[in-house]
């Protein structure tokens, strides 16, 4: 996939076989509440195995056969060595971690791109997104818990918290746990300071699950369903959540368009 200078929007996302119904579905929410369906450019950075990526390809394309989109296989070995288990395994897979690379990863023209996860679903349009590094408010994470007086006194983890790459940051939670959650947290310290707030509207996350407190005052423009249960699970055991609703809409195996 060659750039365009028409492209208003690129759109980065993992594509991986046991969340690709959830993918599926994302990439549907996008298309249709964006303005432009043709002017959004999706990457899909997989695991990097020929066949693997040549049948989800497969899929994507049998699904959205006027999609603009390219799969890159991810070396998942490059951090597979780093990674210290968190509190939920499924934020341990390396493939989560393939945000940390876009910029090697995607051509040199594409100079700003847009990640959403796979369990996301969209309901505005994606290129209000498109700004400098940005990222949604998320939770309430007391990052004193991590950064303590103890922390501030060893100098080793002081001079590394002073100016780090990411593969470093993931090396060093494997040696000394700073933080409890996945991928995202070396990919925020890395860019402090340097990120822009997205309006609230744009994380409405752990839809269905143990920490759901309802939604937003005002419109959502992204429902994540980032708890530990998946709305495509809920709904194939037949136990699925209120919110899964919204969700269904955008299931390509309920919807028939």
């Amino acid at each position: 996939m060659a750039c365009s200078p028409h492209a208003a929007v690129h759109v980065a996302m993992t594509l991986d076989a046991s969340y690709l119904r959830g993918t599926i579905a994302a990439v549907l929410s996008v298309l249709r509440h964006a303005s432009c369906p043709g002017s959004v450019h999706f990457h899909f950075l997989a695991v990097s195995s020929e066949a693997a990526v040549r049948e989800l390809r497969d899929t994507v394309r049998a699904s959205f056969p006027s999609l603009v989109f390219r799969v890159y296989p991810f070396d998942e070995s490059c951090v597979a060595g780093l990674i210290f288990t968190s509190i939920r395994g499924t934020l341990d897979r390396p493939l989560n971690y393939d945000r940390s690379y876009l910029a090697s990863t995607l051509p040199s023209c594409v100079c700003r791109v847009v990640y959403l996860d796979s369990d996301v679903v969209l309901t505005d349009d994606i290129a209000a997104l498109t700004t400098a590094v940005a990222a949604p408010k998320y939770c309430g994470a007391n990052f004193t818990a991590y950064f303590t007086p103890g922390f501030w006194a060893s100098l080793a983890l002081f001079e590394a918290f002073a100016g780090v790459m990411i593969e470093e940051w993931i090396e060093l939670q494997k040696r000394v746990r700073i933080y409890e959650l996945g991928s995202l947290p070396p990919f925020l310290l890395v860019f402090a300071g340097r990120i822009a707030a997205v309006d609230h509207r744009w994380n409405q996350h752990d839809l269905g699950g143990d920490n759901y407190r309802g939604l937003h005052a005002v419109a959502v423009s992204l429902l994540h369903w980032s708890s530990k249960g998946k709305p495509w699970d809920r709904l194939d055991a037949g136990r699925p959540c209120p919110l899964d609703a919204i969700w269904a809409k955008y299931d390509r195996e309920l919807v028939i368009d």
